[in-house]
């Protein structure tokens, strides 16, 4: 068996775990803004006990009121909060899984007009770099009343039939936040020494401990390093985690990392190694006896298995490939590896979702937060349905129809399927997309659709073709504004430039600082294909991108000495250079080759001709409003499960 140890149980205090796979706490904003348990978060959680985790981690359980660092995080500190997690509980035990209950407070991670305009209070008054607000240091009778928070919080997590409890230590927030002198300047008892800064976790356990009984397992998250000046390091973190397991702690989770665009720890996106923090995993797992988890870009299986086989970790927390596919242990223990969903780390629905105060999606999962919605369950007359595009959208459409029982036909236009998505993959730190559009050819596979390439569909075309629905996901096409001289030779588009149709060299201008715009000229500059600019007419670059992956993109384009230019417009281009206006001042910049990239437009011109199909026909994706992949295979889904 190639994954003999994730599926060796394992002891958590007194609780055997039947596999090593852990979903680890992610914000999902999916209870009510009161904290109550909705049927959508009940489904989302079930989903990964269904699919085989052994260990589900849930999100942050704000001990009161005003501790949350969002407006939709669970909460169960009064009594009838308990009914509703209970329900999550029992759907996660029908499937053998265990369940611990994440409990926090979000310390300077918040804001006022996440917790009803009340000040955050915190250890010292250092703002959060992407709340940007000033809390107000906590007094000692405010830090005891925390801490018998922390307790109330607990003995409901117990009544609720969870089978543990996961004290926050880390990231950041309030816990973490007394651990390090990186928020820490106090020169009271809760501050200085290491056993000072330690003192509230101490005691929040001892309190927690007191309400939940000895036999209840309890596991501590902190941050083994914080990647900020005065931050804690693994030297500090070691001493800690001595600390915990004598205080009695039955568990370790290992994190890394702290809020903060610039830290680029705090979120792993495909810019990051994977298993990067594992080390860190190793060195706690060296220094005491009770179990450590190793977290952060581990979505392989395979991967898992090395990790804990060669004594990095005990068990594996693998949060975001749960979002992507919350089938993936059943998946690998049948090994059915090439037909497990990948995660790409694009960040896009998960982080980019969070701080949107919203419910989290996911780029290569549709299905994610509307488990409650597509069940698959309810019996539906068979139709004849086409679709025409094989992007991501289309693909989806394809995939969630079929699934419902219809007799699904694709056409694309092109020899291969894909779309966009296709020159999306060549830029670096977007290689893993590649892997999404290989999961989606293979479902097309597994479920029988009839895919014909090669197939430019005309009006004629689709209306002989005689089908109940037809779900029109044609795409978007490069926009080609109309300035002077555009239309040259020396002119090509981002998309040409990245499946490798046109070559560019020498001094290069990249016409738009979007998202495409910055990857393409990542791309050349990765090639060392010449002296490359970025040109942006607005004050910033890649506006609309994560801004976790826009200071790795920075990063890079400086590494690669790529020239930015914003406020910046393209007013003609020539034989051997471009005319640009930068804040009102007009000058040409010579250079060898603009590559445009200047958005997209949606290709609708099938839909006018189309009209007289009615309610037959659906319009998805870049065809209907250009927006992202996410945006298309979202809309393809559920145009193909209600087709």
């Amino acid at each position: 068996m190639r994954l003999e140890k994730m599926f060796t149980p394992l002891q958590i205090g007194n609780i055997e775990l039947k596999n090593r796979f852990v979903v680890t706490a992610m914000v999902c904003n999916m209870c009510d803004e009161d904290g109550y348990a909705t049927e959508q978060y009940i489904k989302y959680h079930e989903a990964k006990a269904k699919g085989g985790y052994g260990l589900i981690i849930t999100e942050d359980y704000a001990v009161n009121a005003n501790a949350g660092g969002y407006r939709r995080v669970a909460r169960i500190y009064k009594d009838d909060m308990i009914e509703g997690h209970k329900k999550m509980t029992d759907a996660v035990h029908k499937y053998g899984a265990k369940i611990f209950a994440q409990i926090y407070h979000a310390g300077r991670q918040t804001n006022s007009g996440v917790n009803g305009g009340v000040p955050t209070k915190v250890v010292s008054p250092t703002s959060c770099p992407w709340n940007r607000e000033m809390p107000q240091e906590m007094t000692i009778d405010e830090i005891h009343s925390i801490v018998k928070d922390f307790g109330i919080t607990a003995k409901n997590v117990k009544a609720a039939d969870f089978d543990g409890i996961e004290i926050h230590a880390g990231n950041g927030y309030l816990i973490a936040g007394f651990l390090s002198h990186f928020q820490n300047k106090r020169t009271d008892e809760y501050g200085d020494c290491f056993d000072n800064r330690i003192r509230i976790l101490h005691e929040i356990y001892d309190e927690v401990r007191s309400q939940v009984g000895d036999d209840f397992p309890i596991q501590v998250r902190f941050s083994a390093e914080e990647h900020e000046i005065d931050g804690r390091t693994i030297a500090e973190s070691r001493m800690l985690a001595k600390e915990l397991e004598a205080w009695g702690v039955d568990s370790i989770n290992c994190s890394n990392g702290v809020y903060g665009s610039y830290n680029l720890t705090q979120v792993s996106t495909s810019y990051m190694p994977h298993a990067w923090t594992t080390n860190n995993a190793k060195e706690l797992k060296s220094v005491v006896n009770i179990p450590v988890m190793g977290v952060n870009s581990i979505d392989d299986p395979l991967m898992a298995e090395s990790l804990v086989e060669e004594g990095f970790c005990d068990f594996v927390g693998m949060n975001r490939c749960s979002l992507a596919d919350p089938d993936m242990p059943n998946k690998a223990k049948e090994g059915r590896f090439d037909e497990i969903r990948p995660c790409v780390r694009c960040v896009l629905g998960c982080t980019g979702y969070v701080v949107k105060q919203v419910p989290i999606r996911c780029c290569v999962n549709p299905e994610l937060g509307n488990e409650y919605k597509y069940t698959f369950e309810d019996q539906v007359p068979s139709k004849n349905v086409l679709i025409v595009g094989g992007g991501p959208g289309g693909m989806e459409a394809a995939i969630a129809a079929a699934r419902r029982g219809h007799e699904v036909t694709l056409w694309e236009k092109t020899d291969k399927l894909g779309g966009e998505l296709l020159a999306a993959i060549y830029p670096p730190g977007k290689g893993e997309f590649s892997t999404f559009i290989a999961y989606l050819i293979k479902q097309l596979k597994l479920l029988n659709v009839n895919v014909v390439l090669n197939k430019c569909a005309t009006a004629e075309d689709i209306k002989n073709f005689g089908a109940d629905k037809v779900i029109l996901a044609t795409g978007g096409l490069a926009n080609m504004p109309r300035i002077p001289g555009i239309n040259k030779e020396n002119v090509v588009q981002a998309r040409e430039v990245l499946r490798g149709w046109k070559q560019v060299e020498g001094k290069i201008i990249v016409a738009g600082g979007g998202e495409v715009g910055v990857e393409t000229a990542m791309y050349l500059a990765q090639a060392e294909r010449g002296d490359i600019t970025i040109v942006e007419m607005f004050d910033k670059i890649a506006a609309k991108t994560d801004s976790t992956r826009v200071v790795a993109m920075k990063e890079f384009l400086n590494k690669h000495e790529v020239k930015v230019m914003t406020n910046t417009k393209v007013i003609e281009i020539g034989e051997t250079g471009i005319l640009l206006e930068e804040e009102g001042v007009k000058k040409y910049v010579p250079c060898d080759a603009v590559v445009v990239a200047m958005g997209y437009h949606p290709n609708n011109s099938l839909v006018a001709e189309l009209e007289d199909l009615g309610d037959k026909l659906v319009v998805i994706g870049d065809a209907s409003e250009c927006a992202n992949a996410m945006e298309a295979a979202t809309a393809g889904f559920d145009a193909g499960y209600n087709a």
